[in-house]
């Protein structure tokens, strides 16, 4: 099937060197000095014999003994039938014979053609086009047939230039030796046989598949393990020659590439295929520029595995980046893991290989086995793969999707509120955890219903994409463009996705492009070099994880990331990525100790790389996906994590660009905070008002998230002191308090249930504490009903979402009550409507306690307590609404006396 490329009559006719024919040609000058005698009956019947002989140089095989027998029989009739009547007159007798001597000397097998367009013919091979091809091979009928035609041609024209000849009385001159056109050997050369068989060619099109070459077409395979190889075009069947280590190869007698199959025969079964290098690259230069440039939005379309059609034949391209291989080679399920016989290209300085798989479709296992620069090979999986194997198995799996998504309605509105003007309420889970067992599908027939019921905006998932080790929880990715298959197909992890969203429910998962694994079938020196990591040493490792980090100063490097955020926001609808150990990211002295690392080209601590990544990340994502968010898991104070990348703050760095920011330094002071005894708290009162003091510097998340409840920092009900009573208690005060303060919420699985042991990937949270049949359930389903609750009146409340970065929207009451363990503040939605929210950390009730209110609301009412009896508490409320009193307190004109709950919270609202 490769495409007709250009023919030397083309050539010559463009040039001037000649006219424009098909078929066999005679050169001009044989036209022109030919002589009657030179025609005689003998020369032509030794001519036509020749090119009879001439159709397959490398073997009878390649053409039936028959039809070749058949051929030179015609011929023979044809040039007697024509010798007769075209003799030259008897005076020219004497030239006859000198002319017949000279022309039984040359030889008449190949083609006659003016010296200078030898060099053009033998360059004429590069492909043009497909269809071309075919049209041709449909009119060109059989081998033997093209003989006989050419044989009256040669009959014709002889008898043309007989009739000249004694016409004028000239005298054929002899052709020079140089105008003759030799038939070539077409096997495979050996040079380009020893980097083959190496897997070290750069260009195996160019050798294997069919070429013009002077003679007729040259068919060259590579096939290991092959019996035979035969190719067919059209009528022809031509048996290749077996030229040993899997190399076949033979000269078909024709003008021009022909559309063709190949049939091989292994022993036991018959392969009948396209051939692999008879095709076009499936790159254009437009994708090859942008992956050069580092600014292919969409690499996965351009790299990776892809079923296609390609020429009018459907099989799967293949391509991946490896600039410092010196070959890549597509081993997999279809040639039984051995590459020898599917060598890739090398498309220029791109570093990108290709190759297109006529044949091979979805399902097939694949990887690559890349030849490194000391000449060692190494079988990586797909950087790009979009569906893996099941860990522990490494394969990567050709796929396409079929999926039909059902959340129009979900897209459309995503973008109308900006994310820090709006509800938005987190449940973090581990998918493969959450109900151990579960796939993705039976996820969607479970999942959304839960998180619906308890009034969630947002799901956030731990890592999906593919890892190898379960017990990183997802965190060391080796499949950055596949969701892990330890759940289903790529399919079906959009099912999930689409069942959330037609719930009602935003979905947010973790991404992590600050480091990956050393595995040695992953990213790791992938071609040999170090490629996807920094070559610095000091800059490679990352101290604490055992992992590699990103050179994000590479184009190509910065590119995958960029690329692969947009990836899963579009082909997956995802609507929020929380980027993982942002801080360790930014900072080139990041866990590292004096003479560890180096500093930046201003002599600072700060990755230029890194930052200049985020911000580009950041900015495509936001250009591409309205109403996506992305959330800086960031633990220090770098300044404008959530600022706009083009304006600059104190720093002098422009902004990074995310729309969130967990706070980390909040979640940390008040978890410290509530871990003391109540009596002791009032010496960290502090530590609980300090996160207002920066509060409004970043747009925050408030988490606790699954690293607060492993490792032996025990579950969120476990961190609480006092008796079992007293841990419930806690735990649901200081939900209100969350709920409330300024910043949106996450809570990890299980902490809504108040679930005690600390979370395992191996088991997920312990959902037989809420099973009836358990003594203690009541409890865990009272926190449950609490958080149902909180989500509730959150979503309904718009003082505790509408202005969450906007300093007006917050006033503290009381803020300095350490001796009660007592905090109280106003929220305040954008038409100055105001929630009173007030947590006491203290075991006892507090009658009549007074606090300051604003003078303009008539009445309040309470609207949660965190202490009714049906959450699992004693019941002490505020029944009535609550009237301000004109007595000036906490630097207010009225206030109000209510009773406060023992470990507690309560909202109250206008009458």
């Amino acid at each position: 099937m490769t495409p007709r490329p250009p023919s030397d009559d083309d050539i010559m006719n463009k040039n001037g060197d000649g006219p424009k024919k098909t078929g066999v040609k005679k050169a001009t000058a044989a036209k022109k000095t030919a002589t009657a005698a030179e025609k005689s009956t003998a020369g032509k019947k030794k001519a036509v014999a020749k090119k009879a002989a001439a159709v397959t140089p490398r073997a009878t095989a390649g053409l039936k003994k028959a039809a070749a027998g058949k051929a030179a029989a015609e011929a023979e009739e044809l040039t007697a039938g024509t010798t007769a009547a075209k003799r030259a007159p008897a005076k020219k007798s004497a030239a006859k014979k000198t002319t017949a001597k000279k022309t039984a000397a040359k030889k008449t097998a190949a083609k006659k053609v003016p010296a200078k367009n030898i060099a053009a013919q033998k360059t004429a091979a590069e492909p043009v086009s497909r269809k071309a091809a075919a049209k041709k091979v449909a009119v060109r009928g059989t081998v033997p047939e093209q003989i006989a035609a050419e044989a009256a041609e040669v009959a014709a024209e002889g008898a043309e230039v007989a009739a000249q000849a004694a016409a004028t009385g000239t005298v054929a001159e002899p052709l020079a030796a140089e105008t003759v056109e030799v038939a070539v050997s077409p096997a495979v050369d050996a040079g380009d046989r020893e980097r083959l068989l190496g897997g070290m060619h750069h260009d195996p099109h160019s050798v294997l598949g069919a070429h013009r070459v002077p003679g007729g077409v040259a068919v060259r395979a590579f096939r290991p393990y092959a019996l035979s190889v035969t190719v067919v075009a059209g009528p022809l069947r031509a048996e290749l020659h077996d030229d040993g280590d899997g190399f076949f190869s033979g000269l078909l007698p024709l003008s021009d590439v022909p559309a063709y199959r190949l049939v091989v025969a292994y022993e036991g079964a018959v392969q009948d295929t396209e051939d692999a290098y008879g095709f076009l690259p499936t790159l254009g230069e437009f994708d090859l520029h942008l992956i050069g440039e580092g600014r292919h939005e969409e690499l996965w379309t351009a790299l990776g595995a892809h079923p296609m059609t390609h020429e009018g034949v459907t099989g799967t391209r293949f391509s991946v980046w490896a600039p410092n291989a010196r070959g890549v080679r597509v081993a997999g399920s279809f040639n039984f893991w051995d590459g020898s016989g599917h060598p890739m290209r090398s498309l220029g300085s791109s570093g990108v290989w290709e190759l297109f798989v006529p044949g091979i479709g979805e399902g097939e296992l694949y990887k690559f086995e890349i030849t490194r620069p000391d000449g060692s090979r190494t079988l990586r999986a797909d950087p790009l793969a979009r569906r893996t194997e099941a860990p522990p198995n490494t394969s990567s799996i050709v796929t396409a999707s079929h999926y039909v998504w059902g959340d129009e309605e979900w897209l459309a509105q995503r973008a109308d509120t900006p994310v820090h003007e709006a509800p938005f309420s987190v449940y973090e889970m581990h998918l493969g955890s959450w109900r151990p067992g579960l796939t993705y599908r039976q996820l969607a027939e479970q999942l959304p219903g839960y998180v619906k019921d308890l009034g969630f905006t947002h799901v956030e998932l731990m890592p999906i994409a593919e890892h190898p080790f379960g017990g990183s929880w997802g965190y060391q990715v080796t499949g950055f463009y596949a969701p892990t298959a330890r759940l289903g197909s790529p399919d079906d992890f959009k099912y999930l996705v689409d069942a959330l969203h037609r719930a009602g429910i935003g979905v947010l998962m973790d991404w992590v492009p600050a480091h990956f694994p050393r595995d040695d079938w992953a990213l790791a020196e992938f071609d040999g070099r170090p490629l996807y990591e920094h070559e610095d040493p000091l800059r490679a490792a990352h101290p604490d994880w055992g992992t590699l980090e990103f050179d994000y100063g590479r184009r190509e490097v910065r590119n995958f990331l960029v690329a692969n955020a947009v990836y899963w926001c579009e082909e997956f609808h995802i609507d929020g990525l929380r980027v993982d150990a942002v801080a360790s990211m930014l900072y080139l002295d990041y866990s590292r100790e004096p003479g560890q690392w180096r500093p930046n080209e201003h002599g600072g601590r700060e990755n230029l790389d890194a930052v200049a990544f985020l911000q580009e990340m950041n900015a495509t994502v936001y250009r591409r996906c309205p109403g996506a968010v992305t959330i800086a898991e960031e633990s220090t104070a770098w300044d404008g994590v959530t600022r706009a990348t083009d304006h600059r703050g104190p720093s002098g760095f422009g902004g990074l660009g995310f729309g969130l920011k967990w706070n980390m330094g909040w979640m940390h002071d008040s978890l410290q905070y509530m871990s003391h005894e109540p009596i002791h708290r009032k010496y960290h009162h502090h530590e609980m008002t300090f996160s207002m003091v920066y509060a409004y510097s970043e747009n925050y998340v408030l988490p606790i998230s699954h690293d607060e409840v492993v490792h032996g920092k025990r579950s969120l009900v476990s961190k609480m002191p006092g008796d079992w009573w007293q841990q419930r208690a806690n735990h649901r005060a200081y939900l209100g308090f969350m709920w409330a303060h300024p910043g949106k919420q996450l809570l990890f699985m299980g902490q809504e249930f108040a679930q005690g042991a600390e979370w395992s990937e191996a088991h997920g949270p312990d959902w037989w504490l809420l099973d009836p049949a358990y003594g203690a359930e009541a409890d865990h389903r009272g926190v449950r009903d609490l958080v149902r609750d909180l989500n509730s009146g959150y979503r309904h409340t718009p003082a505790l979402w509408q202005r969450d970065t906007e300093p007006s929207g917050f006033q503290w009451v009381v803020g300095d009550a350490a001796d009660d363990n007592v905090f109280a503040f106003l929220r305040y939605d954008a038409e100055g409507t105001p929630l009173l929210a007030v947590s006491h950390f203290s075991p006892v009730v507090r009658h009549e306690y007074r606090l300051g209110v604003p003078d303009d609301v008539p009445a309040w009412y309470e609207v949660l307590n965190t202490d009714l009896v049906r959450y699992g508490g004693s019941d002490v409320h505020n029944p009535d609404p609550l009237k301000p009193e004109p007595t000036p307190w906490h630097s207010r004109a009225a206030s109000i006396r209510l009773t406060l709950p023992p470990l507690s919270t309560v909202w109250l609202r206008p009458a």
